[in-house]
């Protein structure tokens, strides 16, 4: 498999294309819901910052996208490249006024993370990272914690729309998290793994995530000297994922 001639430009774009779609989300209120279920929501507003994302993209390069309101997007280009796309994640968040939300584009080749830009348009904090190369917060390199211990450690989790919270897997959970010293939920998968990328957060864990939720944030922790650990899961473009500072005893998925 090729790479892309320029994958510093392919990131910026990338960059361009977060950045374009939040600034149409921090300003695109009032939010109609247009659809909904026990534990989730759409918004109008992932449509419309998905379609800003998309021109982005097809202006400047041809590669296959995968967008979570989409789909598959065929591109012209040679080998196994795509685009991971979600134009909103958090939308109960954002429905609600909390401020932890982001839009992510992650830059695959194969089965493995390139490149990655997670927008917290809230705060106008732009996370970026090129695999071999490095990673950044507004342009200011990024590191992992070095947090080695579990018990000194904060985890970031959450529960996906799509999963089952039921006794026996709460105590799974339970069971899996309870050597950390503290757990949060933040909402937003996206902005949970740049937070470990930036050594706010010392790992990150959850099952049958989707992919477009996770793509850019996982590329983002590589690039800043993290580890990511990925297991299939039984549900549609899901996966089951661990991430952590590559300090900690890894987590068995």
């Amino acid at each position: 498999m090729s790479s892309p001639a320029d994958l510093q430009a392919l990131l910026k774009l990338a960059e361009d294309g977060t950045r374009a779609a939040g600034t149409l989300l921090r300003h695109g209120r009032p939010v109609r819901v247009t659809a909904e279920s026990q534990r989730d929501v759409k918004l109008d507003a992932d449509r419309r910052a998905e379609d800003v994302i998309l021109r982005v993209l097809r202006d400047g390069s041809d590669i296959d996208v995968l967008s979570e309101e989409r789909g598959a997007i065929a591109g012209t280009a040679s080998g196994d490249w795509r685009w991971i796309v979600d134009p909103l994640d958090g939308s109960l968040n954002y429905l609600r006024g909390m401020p932890l939300c982001a839009v992510a584009v992650g830059l695959w080749g194969g089965d493995e993370p390139v490149a990655g830009a997670v927008y917290d348009f809230n705060g106008d904090a732009m996370f970026t990272g090129l695999v071999g190369k490095g990673a950044w917060l507004n342009g200011t390199p990024i590191r992992v914690s070095v947090s080695g211990e579990r018990g000194r450690a904060v985890l970031g989790t959450g529960f996906p729309a799509g999963t089952g919270v039921w006794p026996e897997s709460l105590g799974r959970f339970v069971s899996r998290i309870r050597d950390y010293r503290t757990v949060r939920l933040l909402g937003s998968a996206a902005l949970s793994l740049a937070y470990v990328a930036a050594g706010r957060l010392d790992a990150y864990l959850e099952r049958d995530i989707k992919l477009w939720d996770v793509a850019a944030g996982l590329a983002i922790v590589r690039a800043a000297g993290g580890r990511i650990v990925r297991a299939p899961s039984q549900a549609s473009h899901a996966l089951t994922v661990y991430a952590d500072n590559g300090a900690l005893p890894e987590s068995n998925l």
